[in-house]
């Protein structure tokens, strides 16, 4: 992932908290003002039994020295890095936790990388993400996570993790709200955009899955309001946007080369305010082959108005800063 300083200051967004007799979800919004990911720190350290967390790539000394901590005060701390992919960024994590009391486990190499971004801890709650913790980003990239009570889905993301941990085949269940790759990402996330009837709001790094592309295209082409929102990082999907563009879909971009912000979230806002309809998937996915057929990933659907209503107010500021793309 490439990235070159802000050259704006980013204002973040308010953190929204909805609560149900069942479960809670709280949206995190990145980057936010400190820079940094306290919300994430603060997670890891109400572990008071287990943490477990999968990463594509981990450069992050805080967020490091707080799990030897927890490490070293009782709590069993297990870690899945990639190395398919990230082993040469992920080594120095790796060792420093082993060697600090940490269960640390290179990824399976099965997959073409694990590209999960996930922290559970006591085995009550998950932290579901857009970004990786790798410091030298947190000040210039949209990301976001969703932290997830939904015992249904924190018990999916638990088996699948200790089936990764052991390189064990497992297909993740999906529990009640959860889209997983390599098993069923591909066919979730397609649903989610052929069922949409009035809007669509996409933000992903990539754009070079074919189904997907034209699925935008099909709804713009039905009526839908399609609008995609991505960074353009040297022209990478000029053939996409072209023909995104050509179908009707309204597409906008930040330049790598002199960005105010940098894309890396995966979300898709799907009929906001259509009471029923809308719906909401933020994760790990970008819209590739390798992402959605060949990878570890994990991503989760909702329809908590407040936390619509957030998003809404993020992808609004950020549809409405970019460039709109013309047609190369």
């Amino acid at each position: 992932m490439k990235h070159l300083p802000f050259r704006i200051a980013v204002l973040s967004f308010a953190v929204l908290v909805f609560s149900l007799a069942a479960s809670a979800q709280t949206l995190y919004t990145f980057p936010e003002t400190d820079k940094t990911v306290t919300p994430v720190y603060t997670f890891i350290n109400t572990a008071t039994k287990t943490l477990d967390m999968t990463m594509y790539e981990f450069v992050d000394t805080k967020a490091q020295a707080d799990l030897i901590a927890l490490a070293k005060k009782g709590v069993v701390v297990r870690v899945i890095l990639d190395q398919n992919l990230e082993l040469s960024s992920n080594t120095p994590a790796f060792n420093a936790l082993t060697a600090g009391g940490v269960q640390c486990h290179w990824a399976n190499p099965t997959y073409s990388a694990t590209h999960q971004k996930t922290i559970t801890v006591d085995g009550a709650s998950s932290l579901i993400m857009t970004l990786n913790l790798t410091s030298e980003y947190y000040s210039e990239t949209r990301d976001f996570a969703i932290l997830d009570t939904n015992q249904a889905n924190v018990a999916a993301i638990e088996k699948t993790f200790n089936a990764d941990f052991t390189n064990t085949a497992i297909t993740p269940s999906k529990a009640d709200s959860l889209i997983w790759s390599p098993t069923d990402s591909s066919t979730d996330l397609q649903a989610i955009i052929n069922a949409a009837t009035h809007t669509l709001t996409v933000e992903n790094e990539e754009m070079s899955d074919s189904a997907i592309v034209t699925d935008l295209e099909n709804a713009a082409k039905r009526g839908v309001t399609v609008k995609v929102i991505m960074t353009n990082d040297d022209n990478t999907y000029a053939t996409e946007f072209n023909a995104l563009k050509a179908a009707g879909v309204q597409v906008v971009t930040y330049k790598d080369s002199s960005s105010i912000l940098y894309i890396h979230a995966k979300v898709i806002l799907a009929d906001f305010s259509y009471s029923g309809a809308q719906i909401l998937f933020v994760g790990s996915e970008n819209f590739s082959v390798a992402s959605l057929t060949k990878n570890r990933e994990l991503g989760r659907t909702m329809s908590t108005v407040s936390i619509l209503d957030s998003m809404n107010v993020t992808l609004t500021a950020d549809f409405a800063g970019g460039t709109p793309w013309v047609t190369t």
